[in-house]
């Protein structure tokens, strides 16, 4: 790319992006932005965004008002295509890749000879090679030569997008060298971190296992919990020290494992590899099987409560600070309660816009409650007033699926504590 100003068209601006569009419209190049939901094209085009992440108004404002950032509904000639669209999983688990295919499809009208097109979204092993490859020849260019394709996953973190886009090492998985440099040089624009130079499926499988890493070391903690529970002996003990070892880092356990990455990408790799992928495929299962587990503990904390039992929950996010529900353990968890008759539940979730259970005030959202459960430990839920809760609930039990209160202020104020893992 060579340091030229180009035209970027992006598909896709949701949680990845839009931060990339922003990225890029910041430091001198012109973007489209586009996306099928007319509410985040319109926001967008006003220099607003509907969704949570620290500094990224601010960029995006900035970004539209110097005239590099523009949004709409139907793609458009560019240098440089950039799809960014999600890829759900399917009830049965296996990827659905329809938004990747019809974007690939809405681009091909476009392109023209020295287009880049590179894959961001997430994806099973092959994507490039076997999807979209295809349906790129359809626009009649040598692939390769006067079409350069490549895949480079976001390593991103919610609540920390736009600093670690610049500062986190990338990857960049070409379909040839000639691809690999041009995606490189681009993305040189604003990345500090080394660029690593792969094929399009290593580079694929390179994020799939990054993820793959964290979910099965969170399962090994959520099982963990399990037999702690089932021995009497807390394992947040265990852990911390274990962890003292100086070649063990024991993950944490919690109500399962959420968000888009960690509870779906280990998915593609059974999807692709079932009679080997064992180890993952038992790790997202024990995982999956967590929003149970404290269901069932939740009932066992109930077990003497005659009648109608209420439950209220703290957090429904699937981690803490942001206000991202997608694949949610605590979502799971609450729609368990919603189908058990003999339970009322709400949610209180500061950054959580709209519910249909939400309740925006911590302790009118416990009123009357027989269990207050900790989801989700955002900051807002470190300073809890203990003894007011303890006021305003029917009956005073807590459970903390995080180890994040303090056992003997809970206690001190008149509260019964439980822990997920003790």
């Amino acid at each position: 790319m060579n340091g030229i100003k180009k035209k970027i068209c992006i598909i896709g601006l949701g949680y990845i992006g839009l931060p990339t569009a922003a990225m890029f419209a910041t430091h001198g190049h012109k973007i489209v932005g586009v996306d099928i939901n007319k509410s985040v094209v319109d926001a967008l085009n006003q220099g607003k965004i509907i969704i949570e992440e620290p500094y990224l108004d601010i960029m995006v404002q900035a970004a539209v008002t110097s005239g590099n950032l523009r949004a709409q509904t139907a793609p458009e000639e560019a240098d440089v295509f950039i799809i960014a669209v999600p890829t759900p999983i399917n009830k049965d688990k296996t990827a659905d890749m329809t938004y990747v295919k019809s974007a690939t499809e809405s681009i091909v009208p476009y392109l023209r000879e020295g287009n880049v097109v590179i894959l961001e979204s997430t994806s099973p092993p092959r994507t490039v090679e076997d999807l979209m490859l295809p349906i790129l020849a359809d626009s009649g260019l040598k692939i390769g030569e006067q079409l350069l394709v490549a895949h480079s996953p976001e390593r991103v973190l919610p609540g920390r997008i736009l600093i670690e886009l610049v500062e986190n090492n990338r990857i960049v998985g070409g379909i040839n060298q000639a691809s690999c440099e041009a995606v490189r040089d681009l993305y040189r624009t604003f990345v500090k971190g080394e660029i690593f130079l792969t094929d399009a499926t290593t580079a694929e499988m390179c994020k799939l296992m990054e993820n793959t890493f964290r979910d099965v070391n969170i399962a090994l903690a959520n099982e963990l919990a399990k037999l702690c529970e089932s021995m009497g002996i807390n394992a947040w003990d265990v852990i911390r020290l274990s962890n003292k070892h100086p070649r063990v880092n024991l993950h944490q356990p919690g109500p399962g494992v959420g968000g888009h990455c960690l509870a779906v990408d280990p998915w593609f790799i059974v999807e692709k590899f079932p009679d080997l992928a064992k180890i993952i495929r038992l790790s997202r299962e024990t995982n999956d099987s967590m929003p149970h587990h404290v269901f069932d503990r939740s009932k066992s904390i109930l077990a003497s409560v005659q009648g109608k039992q209420k439950i209220t929950v703290l957090g429904a996010t699937y981690k803490p600070n942001i206000d991202d529900i997608r694949e949610s353990p605590v979502m799971e968890l609450i729609e368990l309660f919603e189908k058990d008759s003999e339970i009322e539940v709400n949610i209180m979730d500061p950054h959580v816009k709209s519910h249909k259970l939400l309740e925006n005030d911590l302790l009118k959202a416990a009123q009357d409650s027989h269990l207050v459960i900790l989801g989700v430990n955002h900051d807002e839920f470190a300073h809890v007033d203990f003894v007011r809760l303890k006021g305003v609930m029917a009956e005073p039990n807590v459970l903390d699926t995080r180890n994040f209160w303090d056992r003997k202020a809970v206690q001190k104020a008149g509260l019964n504590y439980y822990l997920l893992g003790n």
